[in-house]
């Protein structure tokens, strides 16, 4: 890393019983997120979880679910999906995460399918 380069900040995971709460919905719902690829997430580090930045006003990111379709069609599994959000993604200048979260839909999704 460069001098002028900051280290990406750390990502915060939420448990599915941490899901439950935030969403208020019973378990059986939430898994039906993750089915309806809503959501998608992860046991890298131990139980089941996702990014708390692929909610936004305690609900899954709206544009979200299309993205991950996007990946999933292309061949990637969870954990890749996971990543490439999360990751800079130097043709949008930012992680795909974070333009998607400013409402740039079409430019993550346009560079999601470039990769299948």
């Amino acid at each position: 890393m460069s001098g002028t380069e900051t280290a990406p900040a750390p990502v915060e995971w939420l448990t599915l019983p941490e899901l439950v709460e935030i969403l208020g919905e019973p378990l059986g719902r939430v898994h039906r997120l993750f089915d309806e690829q809503h959501l998608v997430g992860s046991r890298r580090n131990g139980p089941f979880a996702v990014p708390a930045v692929f909610l936004q006003d305690d609900r899954p990111l709206p544009s979200l679910r299309g993205t991950i379709i996007v990946l999933k069609d292309a061949g990637f599994s969870d954990d890749e999906v996971i990543d490439w959000l999360l990751d800079d993604e130097e043709s949008i200048g930012r992680s795909p995460i974070a333009a998607l979260r400013d409402g740039h839909k079409s430019e993550v999704r346009r560079v999601a399918r470039t990769l299948a």
